[in-house]
């Protein structure tokens, strides 16, 4: 089983504050169990990290006197991974923090760098273009996603306080199941106390969260990030459609994405789609593109569009060139 690392390097930052550390102390400051704290400090070992153990009434751990962590040595790939990945994920809106804590982090890592491949990678952030708009940033606070993230991998409850898309506040106890990125937002998906269903929550929207006691099992086989993508899809809006289209579901996923429908098979010939939208006009063109026989089940407005869409491109088609 992988070890988890951010508490691997959470251990070694303690034991960096100086003198020697008890496991009792370590357990306690880690929130895992002493005999999990000894693990932990094997890693290190294993990983050339001078940790002593004493013994004795006041024993525990400390590092050997003079340690200092070595300087970042990045390869020329690794260090590209990480300055475009925090470029992205800031573009993406997906970074938890604030912008000036981005642009520190990709600061850092380039002071570290050779100067040859620092001169390299400024080169590229220089000249590199996107062809998707910056996102704006959220006001998530990267200690609450990281909190709701920690509680779902230990599968322990929290209780959130909650604002809705209406304003309506809330407090209610989730089991989170999993912490899911999309679209420029971070979204956590569990089991809702106060509705006694799985619901999906933006993250930017918890006001308060603090773990609780206890422990839950998730479902067998549960996917959050599907999840997500099925209660967005199936979120209320003005118009609910519905149509029978005569080809396969792959077929559909290439035009619509499980976020904007939902699909069922009815048999080795037909698709039904549900779309929930405010607006109607842009689903005939999409009908059009799948270029398949479809049978419109609701609403009768979509029909109407569909005709006018089919009209305006009529009219196109026996347009002439002017001489």
């Amino acid at each position: 089983m992988t070890r988890p690392i951010s508490r691997v390097l959470a251990l070694l930052e303690i034991l960096q504050g100086g003198g020697t550390r008890t496991v009792a102390e370590l357990a306690g400051r880690l929130d895992v169990d002493e005999r999990t704290v000894r693990r932990y400090v094997e890693h290190l070992v294993d990983l050339d990290v001078p940790v002593r153990s004493v013994r004795g009434r006041y024993g525990g751990y400390r590092l050997a006197p003079g340690y200092r962590m070595p300087p970042l040595m990045l390869t020329g790939e690794e260090a590209l991974a990480v300055v475009l990945g925090l470029v992205a994920g800031r573009r993406a809106g997906l970074i938890a923090t604030s912008v000036a804590a981005a642009e520190s982090a990709a600061a850092k890592v380039r002071r570290v760098l050779p100067e040859p491949l620092g001169r390299r990678l400024d080169a590229l952030l220089d000249v590199a273009g996107f062809t998707t708009p910056v996102r704006p940033a959220r006001t998530t606070e990267a200690e609450v996603l990281l909190t709701v993230a920690e509680a779902a991998r230990d599968r322990r409850p929290v209780e959130l306080g909650y604002v809705a898309g209406h304003g309506r506040a809330s407090e209610r106890v989730v089991h989170p199941y999993g912490v899911v990125a999309h679209s420029g937002r971070w979204y956590l998906t569990g089991h809702d106390s106060g509705s006694g269903e799985v619901r999906t929550f933006r993250v930017d929207r918890i006001t308060t969260v603090r773990k609780c006691a206890g422990e839950f099992t998730a479902p067998a086989g549960f996917d959050p990030a599907r999840q997500v993508l099925t209660a967005i899809a199936e979120a209320p809006h003005r118009h609910e459609v519905s149509v029978r289209v005569r080809t396969t579901a792959g077929q559909i996923r290439h035009v619509l994405p499980p976020a904007i429908a939902t699909l069922t098979e009815l048999d080795s010939s037909w698709v039904r789609i549900r779309i929930r939208a405010q607006r109607l006009d842009w689903i005939p063109s999409s009908l059009a593109t799948l270029d398949c026989p479809f049978v419109i089940e609701k609403p009768d407005a979509l029909r109407d569009e569909v005709r006018e869409l089919a009209g305006r491109l009529a009219r196109h088609a026996e347009a002439r060139p002017e001489s």
